[in-house]
């Protein structure tokens, strides 16, 4: 009797309803979770986009105050070098109030190393020193004013500083101030700029009597 192989057929995968099931509930993202994330996300760009713009002002504001006082040191040197000129009471070449531009009603480039004459006096020497220091603080400080003066209370009762001067006392008092942004937020415009209302930077220079 010949030998047979039984022929093998394969059965079919019994039906699985929890398998069926399974599949049937998966899904992508619905349209709400998308738009709900892409919400969350804009909110916190917007938040690090409003971080960095106070931290560029920031910076902005420290640069200007930094200049401002080596501005001030810079011509509380030229004082002391100059003192027989930095402690007249009267006809002082060094005191003045000055609005942006900031420019002596005279100036003098004598000390300038194109000058066609060096500086005969020390009033030459100090309206040159003038001359220039303005310039350089009209270029590095936007909108600047400054008040140099005797002043035996460069401070106002509330501790803050002023730029009205005594005009009496032994000290001379170098009074810096700037445009700079308003620390009131909700303010837009020109109305979001503080121009100038108090002094930044003031800095006392002994350089002798006022009387």
């Amino acid at each position: 009797m010949p030998y047979s192989v039984p022929l093998l057929i394969p059965s079919r995968p019994k039906f699985s309803p929890l398998l069926t099931t399974h599949n049937a509930f998966q899904h992508g993202f619905s349209l709400v979770e998308v738009l709900v994330s892409i919400f969350v996300l804009t909110i916190g760009l917007l938040g690090m986009v409003g971080m960095q713009a106070a931290s560029l002002q920031s910076n902005r504001e420290a640069r200007l105050q930094s200049s401002a006082v080596t501005l001030a040191r810079e011509l509380a040197d030229m004082v002391r070098g100059n003192k027989s000129e930095g402690i007249k009471a009267t006809s002082n070449p060094y005191v003045g109030s000055f609005t942006s531009p900031l420019t002596l009603a005279t100036p003098a480039y004598c000390l300038n190393v194109a000058a066609a004459s060096a500086c005969a006096t020390t009033v030459d020497v100090a309206n040159a020193e003038m001359t220039e220091w303005l310039a350089r603080v009209d270029s590095e400080l936007p909108s600047a004013r400054v008040a140099v003066c005797f002043d035996s209370t460069p401070f106002d009762a509330s501790g803050l500083p002023q730029w009205g001067c005594t005009n009496t006392g032994s000290v001379m008092v170098i009074k810096i101030g700037w445009t700079r942004g308003s620390t009131n937020r909700g303010q837009a415009g020109s109305a979001g700029l503080d121009r100038a209302s108090v002094p930044g930077v003031v800095v006392p220079v002994t350089a002798g009597s006022a009387t």
